[in-house]
């Protein structure tokens, strides 16, 4: 998503007003989507430290010199300060810094980064930079709101291969069929694939299984959960088919997941809670007697990351807001059997929940 130097002007801004309000001083941001969301540059994942140090008045992204010609530069917005292979970056934030500062770290900041800043400024107050960033970045606007809508339609349409069966399942091996959800993935307009879980059988017990050598059989489940990057923004659905007839104790299993996925979307509007969508989605998995079976929260916020706040989870009991995206997604698992999953990506919207992924939400019958 192509964005303009004055958004990224006005996102500065918001992050000094939130920094003023909690009484930071500086905003020190390195690997990881903070970077990007505020200032529009990625960091490589290297030994080399890329920092961006933010204060009331001043903005100083600190690259190694031979990255800085991959900067886009917004000289209204940041200054670049590059060091040289022999020089110390650690030492050059210290600097910038002032004395006995208050410091918010980038979470996804490595440890080694951190680790030496601290022996460099043992005066600094280090603290997490969810304090500042999470309150803008988890509340999207009407652009990012379009982004993940075009992510998620780009999600169905391979969706919607895998339940009319243009997707083969019956004697491929689930590594196989992920590659191809992968590539699919591709082909729709992604830029990257960021996961692509394929469970067959009782391997669908496993909410985060390694798809690998075991060959899909007919008469059993497959869950398949994939979702990747798209114009800077996330996608992430997850759909169950059945290669055959659908025994009657899994059909009601089903079932009760179905309610259960629908009744945490009706409940993801803005004015609740976090953890109202969590309670409505479990309420009905508790009531069929199936709670044993749902091990995990009903959903995450998605936005640059497939995994960033909010969470769906009881005792979150932070509002949802206008923007808020995430994730609805109960499951029921039982171990050496079987288990299913149903995801759509949601945005609460004043007024009411607004569902981002339109696939068929039945448990469809491939003989493939």
């Amino acid at each position: 998503m192509e964005l303009t130097d004055a958004v990224y002007r006005e996102r500065v801004r918001r992050a000094r007003n939130e920094m003023d309000e909690r009484g930071v001083d500086a905003l020190l941001l390195s690997n990881g989507a903070d970077l990007p969301y505020l200032v529009g540059y990625q960091a490589m994942a290297l030994e080399r430290l890329t920092m961006l140090v933010l204060t009331a008045d001043d903005a100083q992204l600190v690259i190694p010199a031979f990255e800085a010609a991959r900067v886009t530069r917004r000289d209204d917005v940041f200054d670049v300060m590059s060091w040289t292979e022999t020089e110390d970056p650690i030492g050059m934030v210290g600097r910038l810094l002032s004395e006995r500062a208050s410091a918010c770290v980038g979470d996804t900041t490595w440890a080694r980064f951190v680790i030496d800043l601290m022996r460099t400024r043992p005066d600094l107050d280090l603290r997490r930079s969810n304090e500042v960033m999470t309150p803008m970045r988890a509340v999207k606007d009407s652009a990012e709101v379009d982004a993940l809508r075009a992510a998620a339609h780009a999600a169905d349409v391979v969706a919607a291969d895998l339940q009319t069966g243009r997707i083969p399942l019956i004697g491929r091996c689930e590594a196989e069929v992920s590659a191809d959800l992968g590539r699919r993935l591709l082909e729709e307009g992604h830029d990257k694939v960021n996961f692509a879980i394929v469970a067959s059988g009782p391997n669908a017990a496993s909410p985060h299984h390694e798809p690998g050598t075991r060959v899909i059989q007919p008469g059993e489940v497959v869950l398949c959960d994939f979702g990747g990057t798209m114009n800077g923004y996330c996608s992430d659905i997850t759909r169950c088919v059945h290669t055959g007839t659908i025994p009657g104790e899994f059909s009601e299993l089903y079932a009760v997941l179905y309610e259960a996925q629908a009744a945490g979307v009706a409940a993801s509007g803005a004015g609740g809670e976090c953890q109202d969508v969590d309670r409505a989605a479990r309420s009905v998995i508790d009531s069929a007697g199936f709670g044993e079976y749902f091990i995990h929260r009903t959903g995450h916020g998605i936005g640059m990351e497939a995994h960033e706040d909010p969470y769906m989870i009881e005792g979150n009991d932070d509002p949802l807001v206008a923007g808020h995206a995430f994730s609805v997604e109960p499951g029921i698992y039982v171990s050496g059997r079987w288990g299913a999953r149903l995801e759509d990506i949601v945005v609460a919207a004043s007024d009411g929940p607004d569902s981002l992924n339109e696939a068929e939400h039945d448990l469809m019958v491939v003989e493939a």
